[in-house]
C-alpha cells in the first residue's frame, strides 16, 4: 500500500495593507506580520519603501528594528508604493491640524481613494489615525462614490460587500510594541457588522479586550482620552506658573498635595507636545466650538506655558550675562526622537533666534537639527561638550541621560530646569530650581 498520501493544502495567510508606515503604521504592520498575515505596507516616501524592504526602520522605537528585520527576512512584510489587493486595508495616515485649529484630514481621505480600485467584495477597511469625529463615515462615502459596484456600508440596503470600522491606536511611544499588543482596543464599526469583523482581526495579535461600538463613539474615545490628558497637564502648567511667580518650589507643592488620597496633580513641564495630544483636543473644539470651552482653555494654557518659559529664560539670561547656554532636549518627551509639535524645539528655537551662536543644543537622538534652527548659528553638541563650557543650563526633556548629570558638573552654573528633574540643584534668588551660583 503506498504511503504517498497528498498534502493537505494549507490556507493562504490573511493578507493585509497598512497604508502610512510612520511612528504608528510601521510597527504596527510588523506586528500585523508577526502573527503570520502576509503585510504590504505602502507610503508615498520611495526612501522609507526602500528602508524597510532592507529589513531596516527610519524611526527610533524600542525593538522595532530586530522586528522588522525578523519579519522581513520572513517573507511576511514588504513595502511598495501602490496598493494591492488584499483581504484587510489599514489606514494610518497622520492627520494634522492646519489655519485656526482646523482638522486636515485630506491624508485619510487620499488614503482612501488610493486604496478604492483594489478593493473587493469580504473585505475590511480599518482607519486607525486619530480622526474628528465622522471621519469614518466619510471614508465609507467617498468609497461608496468609487466603487460603485460594491455595496458600501451606509450606502446600501442590506448587508453590505465591504465591512469598514475605526479603531484608534492607543500606545506610549517607547513602548509601542508591547502596548500595540497588551492594550485594549476599541472597535468602531459603521455597522455592528462592520465592528464583528474589525474584532475578529484585531484578536489575531491584540491580548487586550476588543471592545465594540459605533464608529462615531469610537472615534470621540480617542479625543476624548487625549483631552483628558490635556486638560490635566494644563492644570499642572498652570500651578507652575503661579507658583513661579511667587517664589515657591511647584514640584514640593504637587508632592506634598499628592499626599491627599483623592488628589494626583500631573508633573508640569515646558508645554505639551507630540501628534496626539496637542493636537487631538482641538478636534473636539472644531466639532463643537460653542460647548467645549475646558478643553480650549487648556490647550490655551498649554501653548501659553511655551511663552513663559521662553521669558523665564530670556530674563534669566539677561540678568546673569551668560553667554554659553546649553538647552537639553528636543524630543516632545523623553527617551525617543519624535520631535512633533515638541515644546522644547518651540522654546529653543525661540532663544536661538534672539542669542543665535550662544545657544548650543542637546539631543541625545537626533543626527541634525530641525529645521526651526536653520540660520540661527545654534549649533547641536554633546552633553559632555556642553557641561564643559556652558554657562547656562535650561532643562527642557527629561531624557535619562540627563538624569546621569551629577550635581558636582551642574553646581556652577546658572540652572532652569523645566521638569523638576533635579530636585538638588541649589536655589538661588531666582527661583525654584534655578541656581544663580557664579
Amino acid at each position: 500500500m503506498s504511503t504517498n498520501m497528498p498534502a493537505k493544502s494549507k490556507e493562504s495567510p490573511l493578507a493585509v495593507t497598512v497604508v502610512g508606515l510612520g511612528y504608528i503604521g510601521l510597527p504596527t504592520a510588523a506586528v500585523i506580520a508577526r502573527s503570520g498575515a502576509k503585510v504590504l505596507g505602502i507610503d508615498v516616501a520611495q526612501n522609507v519603501v526602500d528602508t524597510v524592504n532592507d529589513g531596516r526602520v527610519h524611526i527610533e522605537e524600542v525593538d522595532l528594528h530586530g522586528l522588522v528585520q525578523g519579519v522581513v527576512s520572513r517573507g511576511m512584510l514588504r513595502a511598495a508604493i501602490a496598493p494591492e489587493a488584499a483581504d484587510v486595508f489599514v489606514i494610518a495616515v497622520p492627520t494634522p491640524i492646519r489655519a485656526g485649529h482646523q482638522p486636515d484630514i485630506s491624508y485619510v481621505l487620499d488614503a482612501a481613494r488610493t486604496i478604492a480600485p483594489v478593493i473587493k467584495a469580504g473585505d475590511l477597511v480599518i482607519l486607525e489615525s486619530t480622526s474628528p469625529i465622522g471621519t469614518t463615515e466619510q471614508v465609507a462615502e467617498l468609497l461608496a462614490e468609487a466603487r460603485r459596484d460594491l455595496k458600501i456600508p451606509g450606502h446600501c440596503a442590506g448587508s453590505s460587500d465591504v465591512f469598514i470600522a475605526y479603531c484608534p491606536e492607543r500606545v506610549l511611544p517607547g513602548r509601542i510594541l508591547i502596548e500595540l499588543v497588551d492594550n485594549d482596543r476599541v472597535i468602531g464599526g459603521i455597522t455592528p457588522r462592520c465592528a464583528r469583523k474589525a474584532m475578529a482581526f484585531y484578536r489575531r495579535f491584540v491580548r487586550g479586550a476588543c471592545l465594540t461600538t459605533s464608529a462615531r463613539a469610537a472615534e470621540m474615545v480617542k479625543l476624548v482620552e487625549n483631552s483628558y490628558r490635556d486638560v490635566n497637564i494644563a492644570f499642572a502648567n498652570e500651578l507652575s506658573m503661579i507658583a513661579d511667580n511667587m517664589g515657591i518650589d511647584v514640584w514640593e507643592v504637587i508632592r506634598l498635595a499628592n499626599r491627599h488620597p483623592r488628589v494626583n496633580i500631573l508633573q508640569p513641564g515646558p508645554g505639551v507636545g507630540g501628534h496626539c495630544i496637542a493636537v487631538d483636543p482641538w478636534f473636539l473644539v472644531a466639532g463643537d466650538p460653542d460647548n467645549s470651552h475646558i478643553i480650549r482653555t487648556a490647550r490655551e494654557v498649554n501653548e501659553a506655558k511655551k511663552d513663559f518659559v521662553i521669558g523665564r529664560a530670556m530674563r534669566m539670561i539677561e540678568e546673569s550675562g551668560a553667554e554659553r547656554i546649553a538647552c537639553l532636549g528636543l524630543a516632545f518627551k523623553p527617551n525617543i526622537d519624535d520631535f512633533r509639535e515638541s515644546p522644547a524645539v518651540s522654546v529653543a528655537a525661540a532663544l536661538a533666534k534672539i542669542y543665535g551662536a550662544r545657544i548650543e543644543l542637546v539631543e541625545p537622538f537626533a543626527q541634525a537639527l530641525p529645521m526651526e534652527f536653520a540660520g540661527t548659528g545654534a549649533q547641536l553638541v554633546e552633553l559632555d561638550d556642553a557641561l564643559a563650557g556652558a554657562d547656562m543650563l535650561i532643562l527642557l526633556v527629561d531624557h535619562d541621560l540627563f538624569k546621569s548629570i551629577p550635581l558636582d558638573e551642574r553646581a556652577d552654573k546658572i540652572v532652569y530646569d523645566t521638569r523638576g528633574l533635579w530636585p538638588d540643584q541649589p536655589k538661588g534668588d531666582g527661583g525654584p530650581r534655578i541656581s544663580r551660583a557664579a
